[in-house]
């Protein structure tokens, strides 16, 4: 029998290029050099599993002696994962003309005074006469009050109730759910000082008449809202105020809900009191 015969290739019957040939005995392997290559590797196994073992009881050893709390951060580095996390205090439990009140004389509790404030400032009871003066009376800074309600007088005219389609006291018409409600999402402080601060508020809002035969339907927009806060001696209260639009994110591919499911929601989800 040839080499090839017996092994199925040229050369695959020579052992150590001698030129002999070795006889294949009935029990053993298919492959006559199978026993002695397994013999060869199983030392380079051993070896490689051992230092697997000792590099990864290395790398316990380094990770134990690590400190248990980062060092300091450089001020250009990116921001630290626990950035995004709650902070500030618990929120006020006082009211004062039905608004949240006893906020804290510091930078937290001026975001979150005007937080509350941008709420009250979004919200329908504005296109109400009774419920808006209530409003202004209990947020506004006593030397602003006048010229401040003469302004969302003028803001929220019968006019423009009309034009939405409210009547003279804000209501919507029968069938019919006014929706407007105001969101913070964020608050952060422009500038501050003991008995003043500027406050700009980051806000979602929806707006408008739910129903089939609404011509003005409910949507959301992105807004901040900017004020301007004085410390009474007991308190924040709002000096000015003024609105701009944005940031506005792109809007996700949500289908969007129907008219019942929306008015639904507000008469269902109450608001809350904020804090920073």
């Amino acid at each position: 029998m040839s080499n090839d015969d017996q092994y199925g290739g040229a050369g695959h019957g020579e052992v150590g290029g001698t030129g002999q040939t070795r006889t294949r005995l009935p029990e053993a392997p298919a492959d006559p050099y199978g026993p002695a290559r397994r013999t060869s590797r199983a030392p380079r196994s051993l070896v490689t599993v051992v230092g697997v073992v000792v590099l990864l009881i290395a790398a316990i050893a380094f990770a134990n002696q690590s400190p248990d709390t980062p060092d300091d951060r450089p001020a250009d580095d990116a921001p630290a994962a626990t950035s995004t996390t709650a902070t500030g205090t618990d929120p006020v439990t006082g009211k004062q003309g039905g608004l949240p009140s006893g906020f804290a004389q510091d930078q937290q509790g001026a975001q979150s005074a005007a937080a509350n404030f941008a709420v009250a400032l979004g919200s329908d009871a504005m296109f109400n006469p009774a419920r808006r003066h209530s409003i202004v009376d209990a947020m506004a800074e006593e030397s602003s009050r006048t010229r401040l309600q003469a302004a969302f007088d003028a803001d929220y005219s019968a006019g423009l109730l009309a034009q939405i389609g409210l009547t003279k006291d804000g209501l919507a018409p029968t069938g019919s759910t006014f929706v407007n409600r105001t969101i913070p999402a964020g608050a952060k402080v422009k500038n501050f000082a003991a008995g003043s601060a500027s406050v700009d508020v980051w806000c979602i809002g929806m707006f408008g008449l739910t129903g089939d035969k609404s011509t003005r339907p409910v949507t959301s927009s992105w807004f901040t809202i900017s004020m301007t806060l004085k410390w009474n001696g007991s308190d924040w209260k709002v000096v000015e105020t003024s609105q701009k639009d944005g940031p506005t994110p792109v809007t996700g591919d949500v289908p969007v809900s129907t008219s019942d499911e929306i008015g639904s929601a507000v008469t269902e989800f109450g608001g809350f009191t904020y804090a920073r």
